[in-house]
């Protein structure tokens, strides 16, 4: 995929904030700190046009990053942070609900969990909604550098049990640092696209 433009278009709290050129939006979710902002910057070859944070819970918009004037890669506030507040995970909670359900220009979801660790029961929260919804959805397992290769077989097959996943979802194993996977997430997200 060659990389023409991208940029940062808006930090979006409800509808009326969204884009409307009816652009097809892909929109990222996971953990805080489970690589989503260093999984943009792989694929559009920017060092940081995604801000990376050591604080997890720093999203907390929708962050809306236009890809080649085609479409949009959506950046969801990460979930699973205990020092965010009950009412402010609650706020989150209403306005991904309302995102994911409603938002017609959504076209994808990926679900980013972290290789080295069994997904959270967060993440299956999120797949049983996708699922239950029928969004459409793919999981990336990042941070692959970090297991040796002879064992990320093996724990690619821990995420899909634990995640319950059906077999037609796609999993793809993933290393912003290795650029492991980005050919394989481009081709997937290009499949949603027709």
């Amino acid at each position: 995929m060659k990389i023409t433009s991208a940029e940062f278009i808006i930090s979006a709290v409800k509808p009326d904030q969204y884009p409307t050129d009816g652009l097809p939006e892909v929109a990222l979710a996971g953990r805080s700190n489970v690589g989503k902002s260093s999984f943009i910057n792989c694929l559009i070859n920017r060092k940081n046009l995604a801000r990376t944070s050591s604080k997890p819970g720093k999203t907390q918009t929708l962050n809306y990053y236009k890809v080649n004037e085609q479409f949009y890669f959506v950046d969801v506030p990460g979930y699973g942070y205990a020092k965010v507040s009950k009412k402010e995970r609650e706020t989150w909670g209403r306005m991904l609900d309302q995102y994911l359900t409603t938002h017609v220009p959504l076209l994808l979801v990926l679900v980013i969990v972290d290789l080295r660790h069994p997904p959270s029961a967060d993440d299956c929260q999120m797949v049983d909604y996708l699922l239950h919804y029928k969004i459409p959805f793919g999981v990336i397992a990042t941070k692959a550098d970090k297991i040796p290769k002879g064992k990320r077989e093996k724990q690619i097959k821990i995420i899909k049990e634990t995640l319950n996943l059906p077999k037609y979802v796609q999993t793809i194993l993933f290393s912003a640092e290795e650029g492991l996977g980005k050919e394989a997430a481009w081709r997937f997200i290009f499949s949603h696209m027709k």
